[in-house]
């Protein structure tokens, strides 16, 4: 069984390499028993969203029904053959993970299969469910059943996962718009985007990330310095965004070169030794 296991573990480690470059040089600054956590969470989720996202030629209400079903099966029965599912239960029932941030995951994922555009309780609904809960999953994980830190760094990690997700979104505005026709900002509209609609957005995003830098602060030892490589990964991607001007994101994705975060890595490892972390 020990081998089944590091075999399902090591499958989510490679779909995490071969998604998310940011995302895995952060989980490899993680003590080693974190690491196979982090990386079965986010197979997990990347998978939920490979469904609405890319498989355009089958049957997705299908895929994302029977994915969910099969999920909270696994969780139950304590294994699943999918090695992804397999994984992230295990991580799941040892963490003590809310089922409830499972749940609201997987309803964000149902959201993008008709969602066009977004109101504004959509919108909170949405990155709550698509970004803030993988973040307090995270936290499960960092805390290791310390509930009382984890309930003090809860505010801190869902700011830290809605800035995330709103960078993303203001990242991909061309393909979700062009080639997905979804618009997740409310009362924005993308054929006539402005200066000023994008100026809004940044505030929203700058307060998140201010609220989200306390929390890293308080993290467990072990697990500080990787989650302030993604958070200057993304805090330099979006400097990057907010000197674009609003029709250039219409036009292009913008993004940070793998040489560059290298160079930030290296940042993130010198802040840490001067305490800046």
């Amino acid at each position: 069984m020990n081998l089944y296991d590091e075999t399902c573990f090591e499958c989510s480690k490679i779909i995490t390499n071969k998604y998310s470059t940011s995302f895995s040089k952060g989980i490899m600054a993680f003590d080693k028993r974190f690491r196979y956590p982090i990386y079965a969470i986010y197979g997990f989720v990347r998978y939920a969203d490979e469904i609405v996202d890319t498989f355009h030629d089958y049957d997705k209400q299908q895929l994302i029904a029977g994915f969910r079903a099969e999920t909270f099966v696994a969780i139950e029965q304590k294994i699943s053959l999918n090695p992804v599912l397999h994984s992230f239960q295990q991580v799941v029932n040892q963490y003590h993970i809310d089922h409830d941030l499972i749940d609201a995951f997987l309803r964000s994922m149902e959201m993008d299969l008709d969602l066009t555009a977004c109101d504004g309780d959509e919108y909170k609904e949405y990155i709550y469910g698509s970004a803030e809960v993988v973040g307090l999953m995270c936290l499960s994980v960092f805390c290791e059943n310390n509930q009382e830190l984890y309930q003090r760094l809860v505010p801190m990690a869902r700011s830290l996962g809605a800035a995330f997700q709103k960078i993303n979104f203001l990242r991909d505005v061309k393909s979700d718009f062009e080639d997905r026709g979804r618009t997740y900002f409310p009362d924005v509209d993308f054929q006539r985007f402005t200066e000023r609609d994008k100026e809004c957005i940044e505030k929203d995003i700058e307060k998140d990330f201010d609220d989200a830098f306390t929390g890293i602060k308080l993290l467990p030892p072990g697990t500080r310095l990787g989650v302030y490589i993604a958070y200057i990964y993304y805090r330099q991607l979006f400097k990057k965004i907010s000197r674009t001007p609003a029709n250039t994101i219409l036009q292009k994705r913008i993004r940070i070169s793998d040489t560059h975060k290298t160079a930030l890595y290296f940042k993130a490892v010198l802040h840490q030794k001067l305490k800046v972390i």
